[in-house]
């Protein structure tokens, strides 16, 4: 399980993240980006749906885009300043490597 402060330190990262425009969220912009090869790390939510779990492991299998499951869609919306996002993709190789050693913490 991952702990409060790791969480909200994923947040800000993300934050951080969508105030310098290197991340996409929605379905159709995350697509966009990884057929674009713009993609550098998908996010999927903890909580998203199984179907769209198994499109978007499609998506990163078929673009060869790593992947994190990491925060609730609620989460992952609040920081990116949207409502609920099942997914987003980082476009920017330093936000995705600091989010994947994020994940990675206890």
């Amino acid at each position: 399980m991952t702990s409060e402060a790791s969480v909200q330190r994923q947040m800000n990262l993300l934050s951080m993240a969508q105030r310098a425009r290197r991340i996409v969220s929605g379905a159709f912009a995350v697509e966009q980006a990884m057929q674009a090869h713009k993609a550098v790390l998908l996010i999927i939510a903890e909580d998203t749906a199984e179907e769209s779990r198994k499109k978007y492991l499609t998506l990163a299998e078929r673009y060869k885009v790593p992947y994190v499951v990491t925060l609730s869609r609620d989460l992952l919306g609040s920081c990116l300043g949207k409502e609920y996002r099942a997914a987003a993709a980082l476009t920017d190789e330093g936000f995705a490597a600091k989010l994947k050693k994020l994940t990675e913490e206890p």
